[in-house]
C-alpha cells in the first residue's frame, strides 16, 4: 500500500466507471479520502453502497455546478479528471462537424471548467491529471476529431505546469481501453474493433482500467513531475 495518499483529499470528477473508478478505488485502497462525481445518481447510489467511495453527482457541463461542488468539498490534495464525451470518431469527409463540436462539449470543455473551478481549492503541494488519448498523436485515420479534443488538452498541461506552480499538473494518454467508453458499440462490434485497433501493437491486446489508473497513480505520487503527458498505450503509438 502507497502510505503516500493516506488522510489526502482527492476528488475524481468523471469517476463512476472505467479509468476514474479505477483510480479512485486505488487511492481509496491506500486510505486517501476519495469523492468520486458523475452525472448519474443511480450509478453513483450504486457505489456509494458497495464502495467506501464518497461520492456526489456533478454535471461537469455546468459551470455553476462545478464551482458549487468545489466550494462544498474545500481543500484537495489530488484532482484527476476523468472526463469523456463519445463523439469525434470517423474520416474527415464524413465526419459531421456537429459531432465534432459535441466530441468537444462532451470532453474538452467539461475538463478545462472542472480545472479552473477546482484550481481555487487545490493545496499548493497538490497535483492534477488529465485523462486525454492517444488519438493526439497516433495519426490513425479516422481520429482526426478526437486528436484535435485530446491534443488540444496535451498542449495546454507545459503551458499550465509553468502558469499554476507550485502546484503539479500532468496527463496521462491511453491507448484503446476496455471500458464503459464503448458501451455505445454493440458487443460482437466492440470486440472486432478491439481486434483491428490492437491485434499489431506490441501489447497485442487492450488495456484495462486499472492498468492505466496505475499510471495515473504515478503521476499523483511523483513529487518531481509536472507538465508531462504519459503514454499508457500498450505500443498503439508505435504502429
Amino acid at each position: 500500500m502507497n502510505t503516500i495518499f493516506e488522510n489526502k483529499k482527492a476528488v475524481v470528477v468523471g469517476g463512476s466507471s472505467g479509468i476514474g473508478l479505477a483510480t479512485a478505488q486505488i487511492l481509496a485502497n491506500s486510505k486517501a479520502i476519495v469523492t468520486i462525481t458523475g452525472r448519474d445518481p443511480n450509478k453513483l447510489k450504486q457505489l456509494q453502497q458497495t464502495t467506501a467511495l464518497q461520492t456526489q453527482a456533478v454535471d461537469s457541463t455546468s459551470r455553476e455546478a462545478l464551482d458549487a461542488f468545489f466550494k462544498q468539498t474545500g481543500p484537495i490534495d489530488h484532482l484527476v479528471i476523468s472526463v469523456s464525451g463519445a463523439k469525434g470518431m470517423g474520416n474527415f469527409a464524413e465526419l459531421s462537424l456537429q459531432d465534432l463540436r459535441e466530441g468537444f462539449e462532451g470532453k474538452f470543455w467539461p475538463q478545462l471548467n472542472t480545472l479552473q473551478a477546482a484550481l481555487p481549492y487545490i493545496n499548493k503541494t497538490g497535483s492534477i491529471t488529465l485523462i486525454t488519448a492517444i488519438s493526439s498523436i497516433a495519426k490513425k485515420p479516422g481520429t482526426s476529431g478526437l486528436a484535435a479534443i485530446n491534443g488540444s488538452l496535451e498542449l495546454m498541461v507545459p503551458v499550465l505546469a509553468r502558469e499554476l506552480q507550485p502546484i503539479r499538473i500532468n496527463a496521462v494518454s491511453p491507448g484503446v481501453v476496455d471500458t464503459p467508453w464503448w458501451n455505445f458499440v454493440p458487443e460482437e462490434a466492440k470486440q472486432e474493433t478491439f481486434k483491428q485497433f490492437t491485434g499489431n501493437i506490441p501489447a497485442g491486446r487492450a488495456a484495462t482500467a486499472t492498468e492505466i489508473a496505475e499510471a495515473v497513480i504515478f503521476t499523483l505520487s511523483n513529487n518531481y513531475m509536472t507538465g508531462s503527458v504519459i503514454h499508457c498505450d500498450g505500443g498503439f503509438s508505435l504502429m
